[in-house]
């Protein structure tokens, strides 16, 4: 699946993908990909699967595929991965 950070509270270590189909998606910290202190920024493009839990669905294997930078009235559009 792929999508777009909605919203992530890099203290709370959780926080919603918008996905390309129209569904939110719930995102926890210990779903990202990585080492370290893991966080995602609004607008971020990340690529995920998804599971079930008791609460609902939940991303996991969450990848940042790019980043949006900006800089006053511009903004740049970083590719991670291809």
């Amino acid at each position: 699946m792929t999508g777009k950070i909605k919203w992530f509270n890099n203290q709370r270590g959780f926080g919603f993908i918008s996905g390309d189909d129209g569904k939110e998606v719930f995102v926890h910290y210990s779903g990202i990909v990585g080492e370290g202190f893991k966080e995602l920024a609004e607008d971020d493009a990340v690529k995920y699967d998804i599971k079930e839990t008791e609460k609902g669905v939940q991303a996991i294997n969450v990848v940042r595929t790019s980043i949006l930078i900006t800089d006053g009235d511009e903004a740049y559009k970083i590719t991670l991965l291809a």
